[in-house]
């Protein structure tokens, strides 16, 4: 069997000790592995016409090459954020802007994939990704493309699995980074605002300043007013010996009607997630006259090499995905499930979102995690 694999969306620690994994076992039972470059881009941009390009978009993929490729982080395929299915007339490649019509700002590229999979022989498609790759992993399923999804995210919020590649090593380094944070914090005796991933979901910034320590937390699901958290930091500072406090805060975390603007947010109107950190740093400021230090941790938490964990899953979702190969049960994701590894059907992608269990696990008044009962809940809680 040709098997296509891709990595798409945000690079994770874990991907090419996946991607190995599926080469090796592939290369043992005697199927052939064809590399999609740039996740869905390589598929977008390879035009068989264009013979000095194709080695861009694609690549044939053995053991030879895949050896060492574990030893380290991110994607040697590389990635992207192209969704084939709503791709703006800026990322259209060229030959298809010739071929087309009048142009739309965004076009559906989806025949053009299908014709593209058809052309390279694929006759199994295995997408790394989060919630936008492996959705449009889905709407390719529904037009009678084979796949296999294995789910990867910083966030852990792809749904349907209890873990995803690159969440353990995203909680270790954040852990990391805040104890070594509270040098500097301390030694200045400042309020620290460290911003964490989490787009759609807090579960990043809840555990680790669960397993951190810290004085709160800010996560995506519950818009905060930063009044009443500016107040109960400089309370919590003031009652440390130390004279420092701690926020973790989700990048997509939102403030209660808006109020952000108040503080000065260049892009509040926006759709760019970056900075309420530093929003939320001015708020304090501007509240309480406290001094801050703010840390966008962001890539940091994403680069180098895997833990263990994201190392150990990222070959076992691998090997998952072979056996479903060789048993020729397409159609379906790699998932762990009440902490067994285990495989769903891709339509339970579309059945629903993964967000962090407010009433179970945060305290919505005091801004901090509220884990008491962890009795029958999965390892890696959600």
């Amino acid at each position: 069997m040709k098997i296509g694999i891709l990595t798409g969306g945000g690079d994770v620690p874990g991907l090419n000790s996946c991607i190995k994994a599926v080469v090796k076992r592939a290369s043992d039972e005697g199927h052939t592995v064809l590399g999609i470059r740039r996740g869905w881009a390589g598929l977008l941009n390879y035009n068989p016409d264009d013979e000095t390009g194709i080695s861009t978009c694609v690549t044939d993929l053995d053991n030879n090459i895949v050896r060492t490729v574990d030893r380290t982080g991110g994607t040697f395929l590389h990635t992207s954020r192209i969704n084939p299915g709503r791709v703006h007339i800026d990322d259209l490649p060229q030959f298809l802007r010739e071929t087309e019509g009048p142009q739309k700002e965004v076009r559906d590229c989806t025949d053009h994939i299908l014709k593209n999979i058809e052309r390279l022989g694929i006759e199994a498609l295995i997408p790394i990704g989060g919630d936008d790759t492996l959705n449009y992993a889905y709407r390719l399923h529904n037009e009678g493309v084979p796949i296999l999804a294995i789910p990867k995210t910083m966030d852990n919020d792809v749904y349907g699995t209890d873990y995803c590649i690159g969440f353990s090593t995203a909680i270790t380094r954040s852990i990391d980074m805040i104890h070594n944070l509270r040098t500097s914090i301390g030694s200045h005796e400042r309020i620290g605002v460290i911003e964490l991933f989490g787009r759609n979901s807090g579960e990043t910034s809840l555990i680790a300043a669960y397993l951190a320590d810290v004085d709160r937390a800010v996560i995506s699901e519950v818009p905060f007013d930063p009044e009443k958290l500016a107040t109960l930091l400089a309370a919590d500072k003031h009652k440390n010996p130390s004279n420092y406090a701690i926020l973790t805060i989700s990048e997509g975390a939102t403030m209660i009607g808006g109020k952000n603007m108040k503080y000065g947010q260049p892009d509040a109107a926006s759709q760019k997630l970056s900075g309420i950190g530093a929003v939320m740093g001015e708020a304090i400021k501007q509240i309480t006259g406290e001094s801050i230090i703010y840390q966008q941790i962001a890539y940091l938490s994403r680069s180098g090499k895997p833990d263990s964990i994201d190392l150990m899953v990222g070959f076992n979702f691998a090997n998952m995905v072979m056996d479903l190969v060789g048993s020729h049960q397409l159609g379906q994701m790699v998932a762990v499930k009440d902490g067994k590894y285990t495989s769903i059907p891709a339509s339970v992608l579309a059945q629903g979102i993964k967000r962090v269990d407010v009433d179970e696990l945060y305290d919505v008044d005091a801004y901090r995690p509220k884990v008491r009962h962890v009795r029958e809940k999965p390892m890696f809680l959600y």
